[in-house]
């Protein structure tokens, strides 16, 4: 499709080539352009140079990857893509009379007798149209010195939506998520889509019949091929059956990442119950309460914590994911697996959904449930358009799997047919390991597992070859800028940050060249994401100002099982984060809205003060928090954890931070611990820091000014 528009400018050709001359402008000045981030940052506008442009549509964005071919001073500047979406943009600017100039825009999407170019025919005209017209009418108010029209909230229509969801589809078939396959295989999968619906079973059952005999996960007990496990989960929902769990029952999975918590998973999935994931750090109580609360109504856990679910397994039915003993009171998952019925079980009156529960660092976990399927096709393509994964790849998960961020890459590894290798607790060196004996191309981790794996002696970390790693894919809890710099010094440059949340989903990545150029930075916003920062009263904030942090896309949840939200504005939901965008739109997290400290009236981001204290040779791990101060109304109190050969002193530490910080950012105390408290995804539990007594401190503190 090809559609051209003009108007007539009341400036002369030189004042309106300053407006367009610079394609990297285009996001203040064209309606619907969120991003164009040139390839090379210094080169000047001209042939050749390429751009990354994040067109708006709606809660969604199209992304495509551009070359200038044309660039003619004060007449002509035309780009065509070069990955993405096909498209040709040509700015045509001729003398108009009496002062004036006339500026032709030419917007051309899909070649003709493609995908693209059939789609293109078959939506409207008109908008892209309207499209043309509002970016003419941007040019002319720039260039005639008068205020932008109002933007048409970023949306282009039907046209926009099926131009990006195209763009999904080019993205995925890029992976080998999208291939080529035989008529029957086609059915099957769709018939087991009806069966299942959009469940973590309906994966397992097209990898079944896509490769039956590729290995799908390996563990301590040793290998599975997708169709054993297809086979060992129909069993496991006979056997779930029979003993009186059913559709639209909830079902706690207490269980470490290992077969058990895979077959869990799927087998409750395949008749239609819900899954309720548990974190395997729980203490009973609070397991007890979330059970109550959740209205769970089986549990499946590990043999090591039958201490911590007495209580919550009360008048529940109980069954064992994994066990390393034979005198067990409840029925074993194996069991079912082993002697149950393999074929598929009756169709499900509902498809099963998953219940993921809050990290709860600064207070009780909630259940955040989505019920609804995205119509849309972001969720997998906003991480393949950024990360190399591509189908049938071998993957060492090191995430907890109960967590978002492991069990959406278990989701989107199952869907490109990967290799799983899983192991109940992390082991650094074990993890290197299992890298090198399987040639895992993909690592997923939680940050603190990075810090691990670093710990270990350098004679330990050569004695395996890693070179396998295309990505090592970190989230969960802050990436630290020292902690990724390491890392890529070590095993080269292939990390991938993502920053979001159990509510938001993928809200920002960062690719290795992010985290090289701005070292902490949370990268850009992923495909089919808007992250804007606003002001405690909901205002947009400017450029390079802090702002609380809100995430619009397909993804948001509905809100917690127990009731209650996030904030939302414009449509978008707040992370709880306070950050700020540098001037290339790369975002960086300053810590939690509700850790900021007021010391003597000035704002303080503990989150800053952290990374310049980790960055200190002689420190392992660092936390700052808030703690009352008669004179200053709060103070900031560290937390330092010191490496193994580490040898400093308070004083020193704090010159430290004097030297790199203002000095109402210097910590008013420093306390040397042996650890800080972590939850399984490495998150600091910081509540447990601010009821320590500074004193505690003191036995570990005595040694290390004893090291110093």
């Amino acid at each position: 499709m090809r559609v051209e528009q003009q108007t007539l400018v009341q400036a002369p050709r030189g004042r309106v080539w300053e407006v367009v001359r610079d394609p990297g402008r285009y996001p203040k000045l064209f309606d619907g352009i969120t991003t164009c981030d040139p390839e090379d940052p210094e080169r000047e506008p001209g042939p050749r140079a390429r751009y990354r442009i994040r067109y708006r549509v709606g809660a969604t964005e199209v992304v495509s990857e551009v070359e200038i071919v044309e660039y003619d001073s004060e007449r002509d500047i035309s780009w065509t893509s070069i990955r993405g979406i096909e498209q040709r943009v040509h700015l045509r600017l001729r003398d108009g009379g009496s002062g004036c100039t006339r500026v032709q825009l030419r917007l051309s999407y899909g070649a003709p007798g493609t995908f693209l170019g059939t789609l293109a025919e078959l939506v409207s005209r008109g908008e892209v149209s309207g499209l043309a017209r509002r970016w003419l009418e941007g040019v002319k108010a720039a260039a005639e010195g008068n205020a932008p029209p109002s933007a048409s909230n970023g949306t282009s229509g039907l046209v926009g939506r099926a131009l990006h969801e195209a763009g999904n589809v080019w993205v995925l078939t890029k992976a080998g998520l999208v291939a080529p396959m035989r008529p029957d295989k086609v059915a099957r999968i769709g018939l087991a889509a009806v069966r299942f619906g959009a469940s973590l079973a309906t994966g397992l059952v097209a990898g079944a019949i896509r490769h039956p005999q590729r290995p799908m996960l390996i563990d301590e007990l040793g290998m599975l091929t997708y169709e054993e496990v297809d086979k060992r989960t129909n069993a496991i929902a006979h056997g779930l059956l029979e003993a009186g769990v059913s559709a639209g029952d909830r079902v706690g999975l207490m269980c470490r990442d290992h077969r058990g918590f895979v077959e869990a998973v799927v087998g409750v999935g395949k008749i239609g119950a819900d899954v309720l994931l548990l974190n395997t750090s729980f203490a009973g109580p609070q397991l007890t309460e979330v059970a109550k609360r959740e209205s769970a109504a089986a549990l499946i856990y590990d043999e090591e914590f039958s201490e911590l679910v007495h209580d919550a397994g009360r008048r529940r039915r109980r069954f064992i994911g994994w066990y390393d003993s034979d005198d067990l009171a409840d029925p074993r998952l194996e069991d079912f697996a082993s002697s149950g019925h393999t074929a598929a079980p009756p169709r499900p009156e509902r498809t099963g959904r998953l219940t993921i529960l809050t990290s709860g660092t600064t207070g009780t976990p909630k259940g955040a449930s989505r019920e609804h399927t995205p119509l849309t096709l972001d969720p997998p393509a906003s991480l393949l358009e950024r990360i190399p994964m591509h189908e049938g790849q071998r993957v060492r998960i090191g995430a907890p799997l109960f967590h978002t961020w492991g069990l959406s890459n278990f989701a989107l590894g199952l869907a490109l047919g990967s290799t799983f290798v899983l192991r109940r607790k992390f082991d650094p060196a074990q993890c290197l390991a299992d890298i090198a004996e399987h040639q895992c191309e993909v690592l997923v981790v939680v940050p603190v597992m990075l810090q691990r794996i670093l710990a270990l002696a350098p004679a330990e970390r050569e004695r395996y070859d890693v070179s396998s790693l295309r990505a090592v894919c970190a989230s969960g809890s802050a990436l630290s800028g020292e902690l990724a710099r390491q890392w890529m010094d070590e095993f080269g440059d292939n990390i991938y940050n993502m920053y979001g949340s159990t509510e938001v989903a993928a809200a920002t990545l960062a690719r290795p060249r992010d985290l090289r150029a701005a070292p902490g930075t949370a990268g850009k916003p992923t495909r089919g994401s808007i992250v804007r920062l606003y002001d405690e009263e909901g205002r947009p904030v400017h450029q390079g100002e802090t702002g609380r942090i809100f995430v619009g896309n397909a993804m948001l949840f509905e809100g917690y099982t127990g009731g209650g939200d996030k904030d939302r504005v414009d449509g978008l939901m707040a992370t709880g984060d306070i950050g700020y965008f540098d001037p290339a739109g790369r975002l960086f997290v300053q810590g939690r809205d509700d850790e900021m400290i007021v010391s003597g009236g000035e704002n303080v981001f503990p989150k800053e003060v952290e990374e310049v204290l980790a960055a200190h040779p002689a420190v392992a791990d660092a936390a700052c928090i808030g703690v009352d101060d008669e004179q200053f109304v709060q103070r900031l109190r560290a937390f330092v954890v010191l490496s193994d050969s580490g040898k400093v002193s308070e004083d020193e530490l704090k010159d430290h931070v004097k030297s790199n910080l203002a000095r109402y950012k210097v910590p008013r105390e420093v306390v040397f611990l042996d650890k800080l408290p972590r939850n399984p995804t490495g998150k600091v539990l910081k509540r447990e820091l601010a009821e320590m007594d500074s004193s505690e401190g003191s036995e570990t503190e005595a040694k290390a000014e004893a090291k110093a």
